[in-house]
């Protein structure tokens, strides 16, 4: 069982994403955090197999999110997901350690993703 931790500041955003990972028979979403703080405290107290977290958060966004989690575990990966996708922002995020990064506009190719960042792979859809 592969254990998902989701962190996303809408409620309704956490649903969608929860409802499109829980899909696959082997994937369970074990926690969500409502922001980043949250995210980290959760991470901390329960090791997951992989983080799906929003770029922009209340209290910590999503790259200050992913730097304490590759800090803490650089095994772990981590997808972003956001809004607001560009090279830029994906090359912060590589930089960080972020193995993936998707826009919400194209939020279907969230399993597509998740998939090859547990084959150890990379995803990143700006070209």
């Amino acid at each position: 069982m592969v254990r998902i931790l989701v962190a996303d500041d809408n409620p309704a955003v956490r649903r969608y994403l929860r409802g499109l990972l829980e899909q696959k028979e082997d994937w369970k979403v074990c926690d969500e955090a409502r922001d980043g703080k949250d995210a980290i405290d959760l991470f901390r107290s329960k090791h997951h197999d992989l983080v799906v977290v929003d770029f922009q958060m209340p209290t910590i966004n999503g790259l200050d999110v992913a730097r304490e989690i590759v800090r803490l575990s650089p095994e772990t990966p981590i997808l972003m997901v956001t809004l607001y996708l560009s090279r830029q922002l994906e090359e912060e995020a590589r930089k960080i350690g972020i193995r993936g990064a998707c826009a919400k506009t194209d939020i279907g190719s969230l399993v597509e993703a998740v998939d090859a960042l547990l084959r150890q792979e990379s995803y990143f859809s700006v070209n």
